[in-house]
């Protein structure tokens, strides 16, 4: 089986269409306000319609305010939830659209989080493992990835601090179904965008998932 992967925060119609020609399997919307790569419905409906219907449309969400992921969710087009906040698992059963599937963020400060995780939200389509910091979203470190283990009951999208410098490792020692990347693919220099992506680095980054897949497979 191959890594799927899925390129979170963007903003831009040009960084869209680049993961879609890239082949990624998601892509990640942020309706966090206190997100910098927060987005509006509107906006988001926007370049929502510019993803084949091969991509899936993931809304980041933080603690929102009651009915507004359902409100989002249904004004974007989105098939994921990702609930990335203090969220009970009522919360991630009612507030989301009936029948739409929802992926639990994990902010990691040791294994006991994960297995405390996999038993509290047993009807999440997936956990999404990424290192603890005071904010949400999105922390751009990553965490110990030995705290995962081999045998688990929810397929993982991990998270945290990847790029294509690390991306290989962490699917080798891993094995995640999925890999998650924001920050490693962001714009670099002093006068880029801080909420722009670099096609460079998304295709450094889709080559090393490939190459790691291959690895395993060999």
């Amino acid at each position: 089986m191959r890594t799927r992967i899925k390129f979170c925060g963007l903003v831009r119609a040009e960084d869209v269409r680049t993961a879609a020609a890239l082949g990624v399997d998601a892509v990640g919307f942020v309706f966090h306000p206190g997100s910098a790569r927060a987005l509006d419905a509107a906006y988001a409906a926007g370049l929502r319609r510019l993803l084949p219907s091969y991509v899936a449309a993931v809304g980041l969400f933080v603690n929102a305010p009651p009915g507004e992921v359902r409100r989002v969710a249904g004004a974007v087009g989105l098939d994921v939830i990702q609930f990335h906040g203090d969220e009970t698992p009522r919360d991630c059963r009612y507030e989301r659209p009936a029948g739409m599937r929802y992926w639990r963020a994990v902010r990691m400060r040791g294994a006991s989080d994960l297995l405390e995780s996999f038993a509290r939200f047993d009807d999440a389509e997936a956990l999404l493992l990424d290192s603890f910091s005071r904010g949400y979203g999105g922390s751009g470190e990553a965490f110990d990835w030995s705290w995962i283990p081999a045998g688990r009951p929810l397929p993982i999208v991990l998270s945290g601090g990847l790029s294509a410098e690390t991306v290989a490792a962490a699917i080798g020692q891993v094995r995640p179904m999925m890999v998650d990347v924001s920050s490693g693919i962001q714009a670099a220099g002093s006068q880029a965008d801080p909420r722009a992506k670099s096609r460079e680095r998304m295709e450094h980054f889709v080559a090393e998932v490939l190459r790691a897949d291959a690895a395993q497979r060999n």
